[in-house]
């Protein structure tokens, strides 16, 4: 099941509440067009900042609290939007796609294959993504699924780094 397609929030409800301003990633969850890829763009340009100025256990940790953080912010932003994983909703693919580039070669061309299949995984929502997209209806379930994707990602991007090394 893709996300709830509606109309993005207004920029009021954006700033109305921290959690809204998080959850719909700064901004770029309000695109009217694939406001997820928006999201995952935007965790794209951001990533290299974060990068340059932590070490790697800071910088899991960080993502860690992101993730936690994310769970109670996306959690909150669904029901003030009465739909529990909204389009707008795009903290769930900010964060693991920072997890996916944690992992993934310092290079546009491995970075522009991890982006392509982070998008994949998350539409495509492969078990036990698709179970957690279904069942688990809070926002704990909208961060698991697309951490899950991540997974998935990783797992591919580590089979093609071995096959083409």
């Amino acid at each position: 099941m893709l996300k709830t397609r509606l109309k993005p929030p207004s920029l009021r409800f954006l700033l109305s509440h921290p959690a809204h301003l998080v959850a719909c990633g700064f901004g770029s969850g309000l695109s009217p067009f694939a406001p997820g890829t928006a999201g995952t763009l935007f965790a794209w340009a951001l990533f290299p900042i974060l990068r340059e100025w932590t070490s790697d256990f800071e910088l899991l940790a960080i993502l860690l609290a992101c993730f936690i953080g994310g769970v109670l912010a996306v959690h909150k932003t669904g029901a003030d939007l009465g739909v529990v994983d909204h389009g707008s909703i795009v903290w769930d693919e900010i964060v693991p796609f920072w997890l996916v580039l944690v992992f993934c070669p310092a290079n546009v061309l491995w970075q522009t294959a991890a982006f392509l299949l982070f998008r994949f995984f998350d539409i495509v929502k492969p078990q036990p993504a698709r179970y957690f997209d279904e069942q688990v209806k809070n926002g704990f379930g909208v961060m698991c699924d697309d951490l899950i994707a991540a997974g998935y990602t990783v797992l591919v991007l580590a089979l093609l780094k071995f096959l083409f090394q």
